[in-house]
This record gives structure tokens, sequence and C-alpha cells, in this order.
């Protein structure tokens, strides 16, 4: 909602200092979305008198204009506009005045005559002929206004104003009012309020709102209360300008006295209004019913509504003229020629007027409000108030008498009041009487009977929690201290799991990978970018019901295309060098429910390296998180991954991810170079695999023997397998075991490869000869040529 601060200040005193304003209702619960400073961009524009005018020597359509801006010298400004004589008050920018819209005047000359300003139009100013219906649009703005020369023009035509956007939350309608931001605002800065309480002055000719009309509610459920007054010999004409200021910084068009009055009092209380040309209503009766099947009406934007019979209406003796709570009809419209108003001010079921302003496809602010839940209470003093101002305007005479049908409960509500599980709930001390006093701000009074008083228009007030959130909001979040919560519970932490997928996502960053965060919603064709089969498992997919769109309407089963997508955003952003990981959420059919696993996914573009490196960083996370006794297993059969550059990894025995270089095909699909490398790592399955009991291995004292071996074997041996054959063949000398090389080419047999091989001998209690690394060596290369056929390279 949108309030104006100059309109505010009818009713609460504010501070004039904006962000305190602002922040202040903020931490009082009346949320300051923003603010905007209307007129800040007009800067030297002035109220000017029209002294005399003169053709120009060198032009037949431009004039110049000697100008009284209430200085010692007149101004000269050259204009083309027709529309000005000398007597004529105007606005004048002088040298260097700014303009809606960025334009700045500066003195010059026009046809050889100098000019020292520009006289301004409506349009210029930023205004329109609803703001001043006297003006002209195609021409100069000349002033009607009471001024003085040399006035600033946005104090002239109430231009200067600051519109502060609150958001509400749904559970406060009594705040969609400049009455209820005011209750707020006196709340939060200890002020007093000057609301409206209004007097109306009625016509004693003896005739009666009643002789003029009959009200008939006939569905009470949907509109507990109807309230309306007569107004005859009106006169349609213009707001006064003070009232047509209030409606536009509001963002509401100013239209004419009667409907601006309506809108002024639907700002003010909360309250929609309605008006109706009594000339139009048949039969001179008002029936509240539902719609008929078929029945039909044009509203006032001129649209054809089909109606049901769910809908609620406003009808005469024999057709709808409004549709009630959304918008009037056409038929009933206010005109230039109306002479007698009905004022309407009813309160009807939000749920009713949420269903009909969507089955119609219409919202207004009036069906806005409403389904909020308004307050019955208002809908008395809103028709009065509005009666009032036909008085103020002096555009109508008020019929004596109202019509009030009520079948809601307006009265005051008593709430059970315990201030000691207030401040258990709050964890607070706050004594009785200040609880009672900041109770007492929001017109929250207890009874001393054990009780709360809650005025009807506070709907939101049902139940202990409610009293503590309004006393914790004006006693001050920030006063509570900071304390552990109590409970069984004193210390809190993360889930081992949790904790576990922290420490992957601390390991990942210290390996030099940015962690991404990708949608768990993809498109079904994700799978065919990666060439899964058709007849995949993966490809049974969760559907959503209501998807944004094709690209995101099932949930994602293979971690790779979310992580090539990220890649591809960022090579296609010249970013050459790209680390990234996620552990992702995958989604997996189990019967009607959903079973989902997390999958640590990491990658990087040929740049940063390729399948070793990847390996390389897989072994040290797995170092950092302690996962022992790890193995890789050759895969060739995966189609998202080159053929011979992927493995399994095994811990344990057991598989707990893969990792290898992406297929090129794959690559293509994503626009992504060769060689990009990706893990898909189980972290479910690798959390079942941490060892929590760490051993101490004292440090050696004898120095290790080195022997480097160049090995012969078939050139689809495992090197990984013969590391392992190797550390089973060996005793327990042997401290160690990798390999540093593989050759295949000029010396080695066709079909054979070199693997080079550095062994690590150490004995922990004496210093190893070298006899005894030489016959460790001499075992193993016996049992490799013997069980395995590998022999030592000549």
């Amino acid at each position: 909602m949108e309030v104006s601060l100059n309109w505010l200040k009818d009713y609460v005193n504010a501070p004039e200092d904006i962000k305190t304003f602002c922040d202040a209702m903020t931490m009082t619960g009346t949320k300051v979305e923003g603010y905007k400073v209307l007129g800040s961009d007009i800067e030297k524009v002035v109220v000017g008198k029209i002294m005399s005018t003169e053709p120009h020597p060198d032009s037949d359509h431009l004039i110049i204009c000697q100008i009284d801006v209430g200085k010692e010298e007149k101004l000269q400004i050259v204009t083309g506009a027709q529309n000005v004589k000398a007597g004529d008050i105007v606005p004048v920018c002088l040298d260097g005045a700014r303009l809606p819209g960025g334009k700045t005047i500066k003195n010059g000359k026009l046809r050889g005559v100098v000019s020292q300003g520009m006289l301004c139009s409506l349009g210029e100013l930023g205004l329109t002929v609803n703001d001043f219906p006297y003006a002209i649009e195609d021409g100069i703005f000349l002033l009607e206004e009471e001024c003085n020369l040399g006035d600033d023009i946005r104090d002239v035509c109430k231009i200067n104003d600051t519109i502060v956007e609150f958001e509400l939350t749904f559970n406060r309608p009594d705040c969609l009012s400049y009455i209820g931001i005011a209750r707020e605002v006196a709340a939060t800065f200890d002020e007093k309020t000057n609301l409206p309480e209004p007097k109306v002055t009625e016509v004693k000719d003896g005739e009666k709102a009643s002789d003029y009309i009959k009200v008939n509610v006939l569905n009470k459920e949907l509109c507990p209360r109807y309230t309306a007054r007569v107004v005859k010999n009106v006169k349609i004409g213009p707001s006064p300008l003070w009232l047509r200021a209030k409606l536009r910084a509001a963002g509401v068009r100013p239209i004419n006295n009667i409907v601006d009055i309506t809108n002024f009092v639907m700002l003010e209380y909360g309250q929609p209004m309605h008006a109706f040309d009594y000339e139009y209503i048949k039969s001179r009766e008002i029936n509240v019913r539902n719609a008929s099947e078929g029945e039909e009406i044009v509203t006032l934007d001129g649209v054809t509504r089909k109606l049901t019979p769910e809908m609620l209406v406003i009808a005469d003796g024999s057709r709808a003229v409004a549709l009630a709570g959304v918008m009037g009809g056409e038929n009933s419209e206010i005109t230039d020629n109306t002479t007698t108003v009905v004022f309407e001010s009813a309160n009807f079921a939000r749920e009713s007027i949420r269903k009909t302003s969507k089955a119609v496809g219409l919202r207004t602010d009036s069906s806005a409000k409403f389904e909020k839940g308004l307050p019955a209470c208002n809908t008395l003093p809103a028709v009065d108030h509005a009666a009032e101002l036909v008085n103020m305007l002096c555009c109508g005479d008020v019929v004596e008498g109202i019509i009030d049908i009520n079948n809601a409960d307006i009265n005051e509500r008593s709430v059970v009041y315990d201030r000691a599980k207030i401040n258990a709930l709050l964890g607070t001390n706050i004594s009785d009487e200040e609880m009672d006093n900041l109770l007492a701000k929001v017109e929250l009074v207890a009874d001393g009977k054990g009780g709360l008083i809650v005025p009807p228009y506070r709907s939101d007030i049902i139940n202990t929690a409610d009293i503590a959130e309004e006393v914790v909001r004006l006693y001050g979040f920030d006063k509570i201290e900071e304390t552990m919560f109590k409970g069984a519970a004193d210390l809190g932490g993360r889930l081992p799991l949790e904790a576990f997928r922290y420490q992957i996502n601390n390991a990942m960053a210290g390996l030099g990978y940015c962690e991404c965060c990708t949608y768990s919603f993809v498109s079904p064709s994700a799978l065919d970018k990666i060439n899964v089969p058709a007849d995949s498992e993966l490809r049974d997919f969760i559907r959503l019901i209501n998807p944004l769109g094709e690209d995101t309407s099932v949930m994602r089963t293979h971690a790779l295309p979310s992580m090539l997508e990220v890649l591809s955003r960022n090579v296609n952003r010249k970013v050459e060098k790209c680390r990234m990981s996620e552990i992702m959420t995958l989604y997996f059919r189990d019967g009607d429910l959903s079973n989902e696993k997390k999958m640590l996914c990491f990658a990087f573009t040929p740049d940063c390296g390729g399948f070793y490196n990847l390996k390389a960083d897989a072994e040290a996370l797995f170092i950092r998180l302690g996962i022992a006794k790890r193995d890789y297993v050759a895969v060739s059969e995966d189609p998202s991954f080159h053929p011979g550059r992927c493995a399994d990894i095994l811990v344990g025995g057991k598989k707990v991810g893969r990792i290898g270089e992406v297929h090129p095909l794959v690559c293509e699909n994503y626009d992504l170079p060769r060689g990009v490398c990706a893990a898909l790592i189980s972290v479910e399955e690798l959390f079942d695999s941490v060892k929590n009991e760490r051993g101490y291995i004292p440090l050696p004292v004898y120095p290790a023997m080195e022997r480097d071996l160049a090995l012969i074997c078939e050139k689809d041996y495992e090197a990984a397998k013969l590391l392992s054959d190797i550390r089973s063949y060996a005793g327990k000398s042997l401290e160690d075991a990798y390999v540093f090389d593989i050759y295949c080419g000029k010396g080695v047999e066709e079909g054979k490869k070199s693997v080079a091989v550095r062994l690590v001998f150490r004995l922990a209690d004496k210093t190893m000869t070298d006899e005894d690394a030489d016959a460790g060596v001499k075992k193993i290369l016996k049992k490799l040529e013997r069980e395995n056929g590998i022999v030592l390279r000549s």
C-alpha cells in the first residue's frame, strides 16, 4: 500500500526524517518496502505572471513574453504557445530548471531573440487534465490556484510529497487504510491520533432515505452488512485541489467530486464504496442477491461479463447494477447529468469476492481489499464521512436517515490475557504495567479480569500468540536478550550426514572448486544430451503437476546434465578455466513416493587438466574425508563418458562413484571443448565408508630403500591391478608402491606396455640393506611372472 506522508500527517505526527520513519515502522511490524519523493525531479520552476506579449519579429508563430516572477528584474521568454496573454499566471522554468524525464532548461536565443527560461505545459510537469480539469493538454498551463509570484510550483500544485510503500501481511486488513497506518504510526512513535469523527448535516425537509430506496439483503452470509445514504440536488463537477492532490499521490485518478469522494473514503477508511445514479435504479429498490444462471452485466470498463449463481450482485427490481465488491455496472454510473446519488458502503464475504474476481478476470482496488476480510464496523463511519464530504464540497444535500442492515457482530471481543504465558513465550521479563501500556498503544485494553478487550477492526487477535506478537513488536525485538533454546537439547548441532556434506563442500573449496547451485527441475530431454539409452530406468521421471515450462517439467535423475549446463554457460562467457562442484539431489520414483539421493558432482574444463588431475582431486578429497582402501576399475560401457578414460571408484569393494572424461559427443551437445572431466560420487555411500577411528603410527626410525622397476604387461592390464598384485606378493617390508610412468612404443612388443613402478622398502626394527631390498624385489618379480605373465623390461 502506498501512503502519502502529507495526507498521513492529517491524522498523526510523523518524524520528518524519512529514514527514521521507515526503519521504526519496519521494526514494529509494518514493513516499509521503499519510498519515493514526488516532485524531486522538478527544480527551479516558479509561478510567474505574463506582463505583456508581442509577436516575434522573425517568426509568425513565436511570442515574446515579459514575465514577472516576483523579482525586480522581469524575464523575457519566447514561447510558441498560442493560448497565453497578458495577465495570465503560468509556471516558469528559470535558467537551470529541471523537469521530469531529466530535461534541463537553459537561457538561450530563439530566432535571434533572448529567451530566459520556458513556460510549462501540464505534461511537462508530469500532470494531466485529470489533476487540473480547467487546464488544456496542448498549451501552456494557466494557473487558477491562489498563489504568489515566485512560489515554488511544487507547493502550488501540491506535488511536493513523500510516498511510502508498505508491505502489509494478509492478517492485517485494518492497515489497508490511512487510518489504520496512522494507528500504527501513533503506536510506533508514542503519538496521539487525530482520526475523523464524521458529522453530517442532513436536510430536514421531511424526506427520509427510506422514502427513496428500499434495501433487501437476500444472502446474509455473503453480505453481513449493507449501509447506504441518499444525496439529492447533486452538482457534478471537479473536486477541489486538496482532494485531487491526495488521490493523485495515492495513485488514484481524479474523475469528479462524487466519484472522488468514494475513492477518498476507500483510501481513508479502507472501506470500498460505490455511488449509484438513483435515476437508473428501477423500482427504487436494491436487492443484494446471487446472480441468476446466464445473467450478464456490463461493468464500468465496458466489458460484458457472464455471471453464475455463485456470484453476488447488487440489483434493482429487474437487473444487476453492480458486481458486489468488484465493480459497478455501466447502467448506473455517475454522469454529468446525475442529480441524485445512492452511496453504498457494504461488507462482503472475502471468499465470495475472491472467487468472483477470479472467475470474471477482474481485480480492482475494491476486490483486493475485500479479499483480505474487511471489518464490518467501518461501513457506517465510511458512508457518514462520504456524506460529510458532500457537505464540505457543497455538491449536494444529504437526505435525512441511514439505511443500515447489519447481520455482523461489530462489538468488542474479549481474549484471554495471560501475562506470564506471554513472557514465557517471548523469553522476556516484561512487567504487567509495561505490557498493559504497550498493548494500550494499539487500543488493546486489559479488563482487569484476565481478559483483553479487542476492538472490532482487529480480527487478527484471537489467542495468546497473537497478543504476544503485539507485545514483542512494540517492546522491540532488539531488546530481547539472546539465549539458548530451552529444552532437552540444550546444545544444537548438525546431524552427522549434514556435517559430512559441509565437510565435503569445504574440501572441494580447498581443492579450488567453486560451489554452484542448480535447479532440481530439468527438461526430459536432458538425458538425451548425455546419451542415456531410451530404455534406461533413469528416464522414469517424477513429473511436476504444474511446471513453469517443458524445460523444468521433471525432477532430475542424473547430476551430469546440470553440471555441464553450468560449465557451458561459463565457457560461453569466456571463462576458460572453470572448476565447479555441487552436492545435488536426485529424485527417483519409489511407488507413489520419491526416493531422494545426494550426489556430489565436480567437473572442470580442459584448461584445468585431464583425467589424472580429476583422479588426483578425488584422491585428495578421500584423504581429507578419511576414506581408506580406494580402488579404481576401468569402465567402457557408460555412454556419457569416454570409453577409455572412465573408472568406477570402489571403497572397500563397494562402488561409491564414477570419474572420467566426458564423451566427445556429449561435450558437443553442450558446446563444450573436448576433454571436460567430471566425477559423480554418492554422498550416502561415501558417508557409510568413512572410518572415524584414527590410529597413531610413529615416525620411522630407520631409512627406506627404493627400487624402480619397468614391467612389461598386457596393454589392457590396469596399473591399479598391477599395484594391488605387487602389494599382495610383497612382504611387510614394502611400505609403498606407485606408478610414475607408462610407455608404449619402440622397444615394447605390440599389444604390450611398459609400466614404471617405484617400490619403497623399510624395516621397522633395523636398517634395511641392499640385499634385503633385492630379495624383496626378486620375490615380487617371481610371483608376477608366474601368476600374471609380467616380466621385467630388458
